[in-house]
Parts: C-alpha cells; structure tokens; sequence
C-alpha cells in the first residue's frame, strides 16, 4: 500500500517541510509517481522502526484488530451485493447505499449524499481486470460502529476520465465508507490485497453466489489477520 505526502505526514503528526528533509537527509524511501511522491507503507514503517519512531506512525500502525479490520461481512451485509445494475442507475444506487449506512444520524447521511452528488466527490480507484474500489475522495470520521461496504455487478462499462491500468472496462465495484480516516486506509489496503493477490478478485468477477462471496470476504480477513500476527 501506498501514501502519499500528506498522509505520511499526518501519521507522524508532522508538516511536510519534515518529510521533504526526511527523504534528503535521512533516507526516507520513496518513489515518484509523476508529479507526486509516493510511500510504501512497509518501507516506512522499517524505515521509522529503525529509528525508534514506529510508536508514532499513526495511519501505518499494525492493521489488525482495529476498527476499520476484522469486520467486512458485516460491512458487506449492511451495504449489500447489488446485481445486474446499469451504470445510468449507479448514481442512485450508490445514495440509496449511503442512506442505509449504520451508526450515521440522518444529518450525517445526508451530508455524504451531497458529497456523492458533488463533482468529483468520488474517487473510482479501478485496481484492473474490471473491478474498482470507488470511495468518497474525503475520509470521513464516523461512529466506531458505523462504516458500509457494497459489492455492486455493473450491466455495462463504467466510464471513467482516466482509463483502467490494463484497459479492461471497469464492471464490478466494491464502494465503501469508513468509520475513520485511519479505517479508511486499513479497509483500502484489504481489499486492495484481497482483489490483486487473493481470491477474492476470481470470486468478484464471477457470477458467484452471495455466500461465496462472504466466504472470500472471510479469506481475506484471515490472511490479513495472519500477515499483522507474523
């Protein structure tokens, strides 16, 4: 998993001023992806631990047992699996998910519709072989109980302003709200793990039964869960 400047700098509470002379004086790995510097969380953390900051890293914190891990059943049982689905219709779909998000006032569901509605208030993240991970482009910080995550099967292509990284039309997404920003992160880098290197990408692309789906959803927490223990 990756961050990006300002999330480093968050996790070690820290201005950017600070990573920059981090990178030059200290080795702070990093990559450049165009015009933005980029940071593997692994990278970081043995970078921080070397020096006595791990205590500190904040977002890069071990994921397992907190509040963004360990529950996406749950998650995927409030949002829902939504089948057969035209993209016309995604729009709504995606409000009418929102507006069953758990642990949320009415107030609060009301203000993440209008951050769905707003012009670029979501980021689609497609990860390749046509699935994406769309979220709001702000983390949100909810209720520990709160949280919603949705598996939605697209009849036809999502477009997108930027193409997938393998050109395969995106038509299957897994949209999630997180209950905090540092949840937010832990959730993306799940399913992000789980849809490149697990089965749960087979099982997602697939017209698949929703208890195998579940059942993936539950592989994939076990070996996150596992890989935090190790």
């Amino acid at each position: 998993m990756y961050l990006n400047v300002v999330q480093l700098a968050e996790s070690f509470g820290v201005g950017e001023h600070t990573v920059d002379g981090w990178i030059r004086e200290d080795g702070l790995p990093c990559m450049r992806d165009g015009g933005r510097l980029l940071f593997d969380r692994g990278q970081v953390v043995a970078w921080a631990a070397e020096r006595g900051m791990a205590a500190k890293a904040g977002f890069l914190a071990p994921m397992h047992g907190s509040a963004g891990a360990g529950r996406l059943g749950a998650l995927l049982r409030a949002g829902g699996i939504w089948r057969d689905v035209l993209v016309a219709e995604l729009a709504g779909v995606l409000e009418r998910i929102v507006t069953a998000l758990p642990g949320a006032t009415p107030a609060v569901r009301g203000l993440l519709v209008q951050r769905l509605r707003t012009a670029g208030g979501v980021t689609w993240a497609p990860v390749g072989r046509g699935l994406a991970l769309p979220h709001l482009r702000a983390p949100v910080a909810l209720g520990r109980d709160s949280g919603i995550l949705a598996l939605v099967f697209l009849r036809d292509a999502l477009p997108l302003a930027d193409p997938p990284p393998d050109d395969v039309p995106v038509t299957r997404l897994l949209f999630f709200i997180a209950p905090s920003p540092r949840a937010h992160l832990e959730l993306l880098a799940q399913l992000s793990s789980g849809l490149t290197r697990g089965g749960l990408n087979a099982v997602v692309r697939g017209e698949t039964p929703d208890e195998a789906i579940c059942s993936a959803l539950a592989a994939v927490e076990s070996a996150d869960t596992a890989k935090g223990a190790s």
